[in-house]
């Protein structure tokens, strides 16, 4: 069955190029293109595609609004293409905070450096998103347009059903297992709401040093909404390791930091590890955690190596932090593509520290937590709203 794709950008050169790309695979055929976000909200209303490309800078409307424009009436999965600039990480985080599902450099030299490798990226990439399901932004990050915050929950309205075109074999399927998919986090949000009634989040017990947390797709919501939710006296250093280009990282710990409690920058080498702050790992290289566990500093490393897909990657931090530290860390693998964290994951446990992973349901992406719960390391499979709880009452904070 084909994936149905709307194309949308302002540059016509693009939308060709990107139209090109994509029909070379015999699963995605570009049904429409759009050149402004206006345009792209009625032809996705109208057409209903299986997934949209969208641009960010555009005129009429911009690729954000748009974002917010489809979701709030249906729950298209929605790639953003970006300019790897500080700017552009800026507008990206707020698409994503909008509710897209993920992002790609819109050069695609900065996506590959071959240009065949690229192309191949791009199309997986479409494929995957398309697969991917809209998970509705808590109210906790819908904020006002000073906090930079654009979260929207979508809802399909019954009375707009009858003016929808019928849909393809694939988009009746993707539309059935997210009304599956809604039902199933609405029976788990009721379960969670009711242990919070009846009691607090056991501890373990366990002694901790630190708290490490690695993430790709969906990761900078996550770590939002789990960031922001720490109160300000958090006993424990925490590094963060999320996939993202080196030029957006520095906004993206910039803009936690604007809205956390604790203290969040972007880890810089020789970062002394201290209670209380968030060190984020720089985008394009690698963060490892060096020193003993009272005297622990940060050190970051450029990283040429055409062996590690992921710069920064989670099994590096998490299997030097699993030498400094042993059995006192705490690590998190939240919602991602892939299988990065496993590894990491697998020293750590060695080392008798606790590994928790996000559950199925909360997941943008269940690749990264699944691998690490399918290959036995998991003490804990925990929903995403309840994350920073039980962060707080595991390390006697609570």
């Amino acid at each position: 069955m084909t994936i149905r794709v709307l194309v949308v950008d302002d540059s016509s050169f693009f939308r060709r190029r990107l139209t090109e790309i994509l029909s070379q695979d015999a699963e995605l055929e570009v049904i429409a293109t759009a050149n402004n976000g206006k345009e792209a909200v009625e032809k996705a209303l109208a057409l209903r595609p299986d997934v949209i490309t969208m641009d960010i800078e555009m005129p009429v409307m911009d690729g954000i609004q748009a974002v917010r424009e489809i979701l709030k009436v249906q729950r298209t999965p929605i790639l953003m293409f970006s300019s790897l600039t500080h700017e552009g990480a800026k507008a990206t985080l707020d698409a994503l905070e909008a509710g897209a599902i993920d992002f790609l450099p819109k050069k695609f030299e900065d996506i590959a450096r071959d240009k065949a490798e690229a192309a191949d990226v791009l199309r997986q990439r479409v494929k995957t998103v398309a697969r991917r399901r809209v998970i509705s932004r808590p109210s906790s990050l819908t904020g006002s347009a000073s906090s930079g915050l654009a979260s929207r929950t979508p809802s399909t309205p019954a009375a707009s059903s009858s003016a929808i075109p019928a849909r393809a074999p694939l988009a009746q399927s993707l539309a059935a297992r997210a009304l599956a998919e809604r039902a199933e986090l609405q029976n788990r949000a009721a379960e969670r709401a009711e242990t919070q009634r009846t009691g607090s989040f056991d501890s373990s017990g366990k002694n901790y040093k630190l708290v490490a947390i690695g993430t790709s797709t969906g990761g900078p919501v996550a770590l939002q909404q789990i960031i922001t939710a720490l109160p300000a006296n958090f006993p424990l250093p925490i590094v963060l390791i999320q996939h993202m280009p080196a030029a957006f990282t520095g906004a993206f710990a910039s803009r936690l930091n604007g809205l956390a409690k604790i203290e969040v920058k972007e880890a810089a080498d020789n970062d002394i590890l201290r209670p209380g702050v968030a060190y984020l790992a720089p985008g394009g290289k690698q963060m490892l955690v060096d020193g003993n566990e009272n005297q622990a500093r940060l050190r970051v490393r450029e990283d040429d190596s055409p062996r590690i897909t992921f710069k920064p990657s989670v099994d590096i931090t998490f299997g030097t932090a699993a030498k400094v530290f042993n059995d006192k860390v705490l690590a998190i693998v939240l919602t991602g593509m892939g299988s990065d964290g496993r590894e990491g994951s697998r020293l750590l446990k060695q080392s008798g520290s606790r590994i928790w992973a996000q559950d199925e349901a909360s997941c943008v992406v269940y690749g990264m937590p699944q691998a690490v719960t399918a290959a036995g390391l998991t003490d804990l499979e925990v929903a995403l709203s309840d994350v920073a709880a039980r962060i707080v009452a595991e390390v006697g904070h609570g």
